[in-house]
């Protein structure tokens, strides 16, 4: 799949039926490099799970698009999380990465995540994911399909097709926890974060 591709999909499917194309998919910060394990898909208006459930705010703004960039927030007082949107402008959605293999870059970030047990558990959350690869702030709103950017994904040539589906996870009651658009890669999933549905 080409880049071009990847941003079509992402502007024109559904966030749930895009979401599963990023497992595979290599994403580069400069720090080093992972490849995508697990990612969970985010709607707007109709999505009570959703940070653009009650409308557009300063906060939000990125997630109403446009398709393929970074919507990067702070959570639990000291996580940043990283999403990529999806549709069009006015039209909020967002998949956040929840995990990823490291492939290039091992010590630094080892010596970025000192608390990481092994190699697995490096990358194994969407908080670690982004302390291990110099992710915050600052890459917000960024492109994240322009590969001349500092933090970048590069689209995965052959798309999972079966994926395992699971609930969404850290949800309170009524807010979609119930709603299967976690997707993790099947051959990965030891380097997927808690809790791992059986397979």
């Amino acid at each position: 799949m080409t880049t071009e591709e990847l941003r079509t999909m992402l502007c024109e499917m559904r966030v749930e039926d895009s979401a599963h194309l990023l497992l595979g998919a290599t994403l580069v910060s400069p720090i080093g490099s992972c490849l995508i394990t697990e990612v969970e898909a985010y709607g707007g208006a109709d999505d009570p799970g959703s940070h653009a459930y009650r409308g557009i705010t300063p906060r939000t703004e990125p997630m109403f698009g446009p398709a393929g960039h970074a919507f990067i927030y702070f959570t639990y007082g000291n996580h940043w999380m990283l999403c990529i949107t999806a549709h069009d402008r006015e039209d909020a959605a967002a998949t956040l990465i929840r995990a990823g293999k490291p492939l290039s870059g091992l010590e630094e970030m080892k010596s970025r995540r000192a608390k990481a047990k092994s190699e697995h558990d490096l990358l194994t959350g969407p908080g670690k994911l982004t302390q291990a690869l110099g992710i915050d702030k600052q890459y917000n709103e960024l492109d994240l399909l322009n590969p001349k950017n500092e933090l970048y994904i590069l689209p995965t040539k052959e798309v999972i097709k079966y994926p395992v589906i699971d609930v969404r996870v850290g949800l309170a009651e009524g807010k979609g926890e119930h709603t299967p658009w976690r997707f993790l890669h099947p051959d990965y999933i030891q380097d997927t974060s808690l809790p791992r549905p059986r397979i």
